[in-house]
């Protein structure tokens, strides 16, 4: 699919994942529309050329919706949505202060899984408007889900689920879509270099980057994005979770 003037909406566009997805996008000649809660987008201090930043929860319905009219309005037509909004608590099923707290299991599941359906369901909705290319491709989605989604560590019992979760649906997703010509994709990072791990010391980094097979390094954001610019421009990829991680396998903690 053509990326340069479509219209490609972005969910977490404020920061890490998102940011650097909804910046390639736009170098590449994309109207970008980027969703983030009104909180995050208030520390977004710097506005990325050619990026339309909305506030939106992803786990309502209304403000994307919202949102996806901003798109109609501007005359644009939406080809293409990338679900990185998500957030990763850590704790474990049975700690020190007792069990695991149910409402924040319902909190990650909400924001992680149903975020991610609440936007890859309407989006479709949107994209399947678009008038089909010559080979009936009208667009394409692409979810998030994460290296825990196979390897859950210690702590991660919510974040494993939900992930696990957007793994799974992946390939049903491009199944129900196929017939409107809707593509869908999930990545499943390893560890990143977001703006979450800059909060950890340089020694713990180099801690993670060390259990990397190769290369020893944290990922990128930018890589994530090329990634997702990828599978814009490669019509055959449908309906698979491609890892993103150097190799890396999850240790137990």
């Amino acid at each position: 699919m053509q990326i340069h003037g479509s219209a490609a909406l972005v969910t977490g566009a404020a920061s890490g994942l998102g940011a650097a997805t909804a910046a390639l996008l736009a170098r590449l000649g994309a109207h970008v529309y980027g969703l983030d809660l009104e909180a995050a987008l208030e520390n977004t201090t710097t506005p990325t050329p050619g990026v339309t930043l909305l506030p939106a929860d992803v786990t309502h319905e209304e403000p994307v919706q919202a949102a996806l009219r901003r798109v109609r309005t501007d005359g644009a037509q939406l080809r293409l949505a990338v679900n990185c909004a998500g957030i990763a608590p850590s704790t474990r099923i049975l700690g020190r202060r007792g069990p695991h707290s149910l409402e924040l299991f319902r909190t990650v599941i909400n924001v992680n899984l149903i975020g991610t359906f609440n936007v890859l369901r309407l989006a479709a909705a949107a994209i399947a408007e678009a008038e089909p290319d010559e080979n009936g491709q009208r667009g394409l989605i692409v979810n998030t889900a994460s290296v825990a989604a196979f390897e859950g560590q210690v702590g991660q019992a919510a974040y494993t689920a939900s992930k696990a979760g957007i793994a799974g649906l992946t390939l049903t997703a491009a199944r129900d879509l196929a017939d409107h010509g809707i593509r869908v994709m999930t990545i499943a990072p390893g560890i990143v270099d977001t703006p979450l791990m800059a909060s950890f010391s340089d020694e713990v980094r180099a801690g993670l980057a060390d259990g990397v097979p190769f290369p020893k390094r944290l990922a990128h954001p930018a890589e994530y994005a090329r990634m997702v610019a990828m599978f814009a421009e490669h019509d055959y990829l449908n309906g698979e979770t491609v890892r993103m991680d150097g190799g890396l396998r999850m240790a137990p903690r």
